[in-house]
C-alpha cells in the first residue's frame, strides 16, 4: 500500500524483502526460514549479513544512485533486534559487521509497526510459520524489546507506529512519511 501511494505521487519505487532480493539472497532466505534447519545464532547472523551485502551491492546501491526509492521489509535494525536481542549475540559485533559491509547504505526513515509479542499468534493467524515465527514467546518479547530500544536511540530515523487495522496502520505510515518528506531531517533526495 505504501509503494502504491508513492507510485501515485510519481516516485520510482522498488519493494524488497530481506533476506532475499537477489538470486543468492533468495537461496539464503530458504535456508534461514526452513522450519527443519538447525542454525546456530552466529551462523544465522552471518547468513543475514551475507544476504544483505549481496542485496546492497547488486540492487540497493545502484537503484538509489539512479533515483529510485527503495523500500525494504526488514534491514539492519531487524538483525540487531533478532540476532542481538533475541539470540543474545553481542550488539557491538552486529554493529561492526554493518559498518564494515554496508555503512554507507542506511535508511533515512524506518517505520516500526509495534505490537505486543503476546499478540503475535493472532497477527500470524493460521499461516504456515517459518523457523523464526515458531520461536518462543520469550524470544519474541526480547525481539520487541530490542526494537523499542533501537527506536528510542534513533528517534530521528525510526517512527514507531502502533499496529491497528491495515488501513489505519497505512494511514499512520503515510502521516509519518509526509512529516519526513516535508521536515528538516530529509536528506538530499535520498530515501
Amino acid at each position: 500500500m505504501f509503494c502504491e501511494h508513492l507510485r501515485k505521487k510519481g516516485a520510482k519505487v522498488l519493494l524488497l524483502n530481506e533476506p532475499g532480493g537477489t538470486y543468492t539472497g533468495e537461496r539464503i532466505r530458504k535456508i534461514l526460514l526452513d522450519r527443519k534447519a538447525e542454525i546456530s545464532p552466529l551462523c544465522e547472523l552471518f547468513l543475514y549479513i551475507a544476504s544483505r551485502a549481496q542485496l546492497v551491492g547488486e540492487v540497493i546501491r545502484p537503484r538509489v544512485e539512479n533515483g529510485t526509492t527503495v523500500i525494504l521489509d526488514r534491514y539492519v535494525d531487524s538483525t540487531t533486534a533478532y540476532q542481538g536481542w533475541g539470540r543474545g549475540l553481542p550488539i557491538r559485533l552486529i554493529e561492526y559487521m554493518h559498518r564494515s559491509f554496508i555503512s554507507d547504505v542506511m535508511p533515512d526513515i524506518t517505520f516500526l509497526i509495534d505490537e505486543l509479542a503476546e499478540n503475535l499468534l493472532d497477527v500470524l493467524g493460521k499461516k504456515n510459520r517459518d523457523r523464526i515465527e515458531r520461536e518462543s514467546i520469550d524470544f519474541q518479547k526480547r525481539v520487541r524489546e530490542g526494537y523499542l530500544r533501537i527506536a528510542k536511540g534513533r528517534r530521528g530515523r525510526i517512527r514507531v507506529i502502533q499496529r491497528g487495522t491495515v488501513e489505519g496502520t497505512h494511514r499512520a505510515i503515510i502521516r509519518e512519511w509526509e512529516r519526513f518528506v516535508h521536515g528538516p531531517e530529509r536528506k538530499q533526495g535520498v530515501s
